[in-house]
């Protein structure tokens, strides 16, 4: 056979496999192109923000006193002042029945004057034997029975003035008086109750001051400090400025919230049992921060999505904290200068290719960056 003959169509069949071997290769690369999404991202910035801790609780007099009757057995003759009533220390509030005391006060005034007149007989007969010891007129016996009757006697006018007194202290108890200035947060009592010293009959916000008792989670309450500045809301949306008075010493072992007294001003729409919300700031200070936009919310809680340096997206959780012109501040996350995918990033999952597009700058945003 010539072997020129069968040569060519070799030639061409090697020919031909090479064409085809090398396809695939040509097409491969934008095949992969295809793939990457293009994503507008952004980078983890160091950004001056004032700290701010959220928290929320109920309006509590800021010390409360409980009035009631030291006196048992007498009934409430009149009540003088009702709830809500601004009240000074020693200010009468009500009054109780003195009919039964009087009754008892005229007996001991009878007792003490029968006393001073026996009193005033014995001591006549005891100085009578002034003098009289050995002469034999009278016994010694008769002598020291005349002076210890005098002596007895003026014991029992010492008894007599006791018990008026007594008595009179009682009378005195009859008017149910403030312990101290305020307002009266509650009255519990009518006219014609029986008093019993167990049962208060109203309850007295000090001096009028109203504060919020708010609770505050564990971790959080190491960032508050006594003094601190906090902004209180009430449900009505009225707000008011107040500082950190007190801060617990406890930590509630079921609940893990530990409790923050604010100080407030001295307002009529502030009122005990309300509920308020408190917002404590802090001085601004560089934090990382990354834009609103940035921030995705799942059922575990926030996260970002991280560009890595082979363009790949990868989810990672973060703890956020306060937020302010547009940025949110991050707690625990990914590290300053990290490149994060903005709002078309909730679509992507871990390991999809990512076409990173620098996202322009707002004002904010460049102001951060310098």
């Amino acid at each position: 056979m010539n072997p020129i003959r069968w040569a060519l169509p070799l030639s061409a069949a090697l020919v031909l496999a090479t064409g085809c071997s090398k396809a695939p290769e040509s097409s491969a690369a934008p095949t992969v192109m295809a793939e990457a999404r293009a994503v507008s991202v952004t980078q983890v910035v160091l950004r001056p923000m004032a700290g701010t801790l959220t928290a929320s609780g109920l309006l509590v007099p800021r010390e409360e006193a409980a009035v009631g009757s030291e006196l048992s057995g007498f009934r409430v003759a009149q009540v003088l002042v009702e709830e809500g009533a601004s009240v000074e220390q020693g200010q009468t509030l009500a009054k109780l029945d003195p009919g039964l005391l009087q009754a008892r006060i005229a007996q001991a005034v009878a007792a003490l004057a029968q006393s001073r007149a026996q009193a005033k007989q014995a001591q006549g007969e005891a100085a009578r034997v002034a003098g009289l010891d050995g002469t034999g007129i009278l016994s010694d016996e008769q002598i020291h029975s005349r002076r210890a009757q005098a002596q007895g006697a003026n014991a029992a006018v010492q008894v007599a003035e006791a018990q008026l007194n007594d008595l009179r202290a009682q009378e005195r108890r009859l008017l149910i008086r403030a312990p101290v200035a305020g307002t009266v947060l509650e009255r519990m009592v009518r006219p014609g109750d029986v008093a019993l010293p167990s049962q208060p009959m109203f309850r007295i916000a000090r001096d009028g001051l109203i504060e919020l008792d708010a609770e505050v989670p564990e971790a959080a309450l190491a960032k508050i400090a006594v003094g601190q500045r906090a902004q209180v809301e009430l449900a009505s949306g009225a707000k008011f400025d107040g500082t950190a008075r007190l801060l617990s010493p406890r930590v509630d072992a079921q609940t893990k919230l530990g409790r923050v007294r604010v100080r407030l001003p001295l307002d009529p729409a502030l009122r005990a049992g309300g509920y308020a919300s408190v917002v404590f700031s802090r001085e601004a200070s560089p934090v990382p921060a990354v834009p609103e936009k940035a921030i995705q919310f799942e059922a575990s809680g926030p996260l970002v999505i991280v560009i890595d340096e082979q363009r790949r997206a990868q989810r990672m959780p973060v703890q956020t904290a306060g937020r302010a012109d547009g940025f949110v501040a991050i707690e625990q996350g990914p590290p300053v200068g990290t490149s994060v995918a903005l709002g078309g990033g909730a679509f992507l999952l871990d390991g999809d290719l990512v076409d990173p597009v620098e996202a322009r700058p707002t004002a904010s945003h460049a102001q951060a960056r310098n």
